[in-house]
């Protein structure tokens, strides 16, 4: 894409209401847009910054057997009725609205009762199960600490999978196959080594239920780390009782501010009785089915990323991430280079994210520094001349000038080794 075809604008400064950091660069970098408190709308270089995390989630989903399915915003009241979670005093984060008709309805905070009543459909015998629906759904929460950017939303992108299963044992394993997609997700947006598997409450159907904590200062949650077996427990249940189950101590923990990127957590049959999913086994008999619920938020992600890998100078997107991978800014009279460049790079699939404007050397520059792509490529009179470009990774200061001739085969083999 060149820039003269890109209808955002670069900001000097953030709006002066936005207290959050991963917003305030993704804003005036021209990511995202800032509707309201906790509502952003993503711009085109937010949104394919978006779909590449999305795609990463989905890749490791499809793994391990996930059917991808796309369900209702708008919500049956009957339905949560049935699991007592429509009254807002079990459920206090509803947005609620009416029908034409006067009958109710609510925009989707998650999708147990609705996910679970589909699937009746589609399981009645053990030789259905086990099923792995998910999807990637915008969810709407009427939350009152909208002040963390997209790390907090009223109106956020959630990829929800939901296991059914016929046995506790069959729900066990999937748990820890999931639990092991997700480790295998963060690792690959560059935050495995600070992504711990966090012991949280489980509710009334299991003794734990487990978030996924990436260490920052601007985390909400305080957890306890164990570096040495990469475990982490959420304040909520710390406790000698907990301690004694995991076989740590408390000095060999270290209390850390985090942010919780997913969660997985064990259902049992709290959906499925009262909503009657129900399978008949090898015997004849009939059975409510097992379940679970997983959750990553990609937009929250996104935030996360634009905050952790950030400096002084603007964002700093990990190559599988970024929207595109080459910021290429043209410096003086080379139009006629610099557009053959652009040409070869996408004729062998490099991304590029070309500055034609005409506009001074220092704003290109301060613009490829915000916007955060992993490498941008200079060319100027000078460097023509001498048949070379100049060639900059985000996260270096130091400049290689490369030979134009050689350019588009060394980053085609410096991408992919990356990737």
């Amino acid at each position: 894409m060149k820039r003269t075809q890109l209808f955002t604008k670069t900001l000097k400064e953030a709006p002066s209401d936005e207290v959050a950091k991963n917003a305030q660069l993704l804003i005036r970098a021209g990511y995202i847009h800032k509707e309201m408190a906790g509502v952003y709308s993503f711009l085109p270089l937010g949104l394919k910054t978006l779909d590449k995390v999305v795609e990463i989630i989905r890749q490791e989903m499809n793994l391990v057997g996930g059917n991808e399915v796309e369900m209702s915003t708008l919500q049956n009241k009957q339905l949560w009725e049935l699991t007592d979670r429509w009254d807002d005093k079990n459920v206090d984060n509803w947005f609620k609205t009416k029908f034409a008709n006067g009958s109710d309805t609510g925009l989707g905070i998650t999708h147990e009762e609705p996910i679970t009543n589909m699937m009746k459909n589609f399981v009645n015998s053990y030789k259905d199960l086990p099923s792995y629906p998910y999807q990637f759904q915008t969810k709407y929460r009427n939350e009152k600490r909208a002040k963390s950017g997209l790390m907090r939303g009223k109106e956020f992108l959630m990829k929800d999978l939901y296991s059914l299963s016929r046995t506790q044992q069959e729900h066990e394993e999937f748990y820890e196959k999931i639990s092991e997609a997700y480790a295998k997700v963060f690792e690959r947006f560059g935050l495995g080594d600070i992504t711990y598997k966090t012991f949280a409450s489980g509710g009334i159907f299991a003794k734990y239920s487990h978030e996924f904590q990436t260490v920052s200062e601007v985390g909400e949650d305080t957890i306890f780390v164990h570096k040495a077996k990469n475990i982490a427990i959420n304040q909520e249940v710390y406790n000698e009782e907990v301690l004694a189950d995991l076989g740590v101590f408390k000095d060999e923990l270290v209390e850390m501010r985090a942010v919780e990127v997913g969660n997985i957590f064990s259902l049992g049959t709290k959906f499925s009785g009262p909503l009657e999913l129900n399978f008949t086994d090898e015997k004849g008999n009939k059975k409510p089915v097992i379940m679970g619920s997983y959750g990553i938020g990609p937009s929250r992600m996104v935030g996360l990323l634009a905050e952790h890998f950030a400096d002084d100078k603007g964002l700093i997107w990990p190559v599988n991430v970024a929207p595109f991978s080459v910021y290429l800014a043209s410096v003086g009279d080379v139009a006629g280079t610099a557009d053959s460049l652009y040409n070869d790079l996408q004729a062998v699939g490099i991304e590029v994210l070309y500055d034609d404007r005409d506009v001074r050397a220092g704003d290109k520059f301060a613009d490829a520094d915000l916007m955060g792509m992993p490498y941008r490529i200079v060319i100027s009179e000078r460097s023509v001349e001498q048949g070379s470009v100049e060639l900059k990774q985000r996260v270096d200061d130091s400049v290689e000038l490369v030979s134009l001739d050689t350019i588009v085969d060394k980053l085609k083999v410096v991408l992919e080794a990356i990737e």
